[in-house]
């Protein structure tokens, strides 16, 4: 029996295993950019909680691009809102002049909160899926 076959109802190619013809397939995602810590807490969200909407997402090779969507709306809401609220709090580079320590401990303290808001709505909330 030959290793591989070419089935040309579906245009399939098959390998031999043992005693039956496997098809040979491939999730195409070669071109998605690579998925940072946004991303993988979302991946890791859906794994634990939305089973069938990974499954799906896995089966129908959106998963990768997916992630790499959530996670570059994540970085992007969190640049801004950490922009606003420095602005909304007058945290400036007047401040940081004046005290850093005070101007270090507002930022963290925005930050934060900005990555919480992002998780909440982003990561782990309904819209997210």
């Amino acid at each position: 029996m030959e290793k591989y076959i070419f089935d040309q109802s579906n245009g399939l190619w098959y390998e031999l295993q043992g005693d039956y013809y496997i098809p040979c397939l491939v999730l195409d995602e070669a071109g998605t950019s690579p998925i940072g810590m946004w991303g993988r807490k979302h991946q890791q969200y859906l794994k634990e909680h939305r089973p069938m909407i990974y499954s799906d997402l896995i089966l129908s090779g959106k998963l990768y691009s997916h992630l790499a969507d959530i996670d570059t709306q994540a970085r992007n809401k969190l640049r801004l809102l950490v922009t606003r609220l420095a602005e909304k709090e007058g945290i400036n580079e007047q401040l940081k002049s004046q005290d850093q320590m005070a101007w270090v401990a507002a930022m963290n303290n925005i930050q934060n909160r900005a990555e919480e808001i992002i998780l909440q709505e982003l990561i782990y909330g309904e819209d997210a899926v």
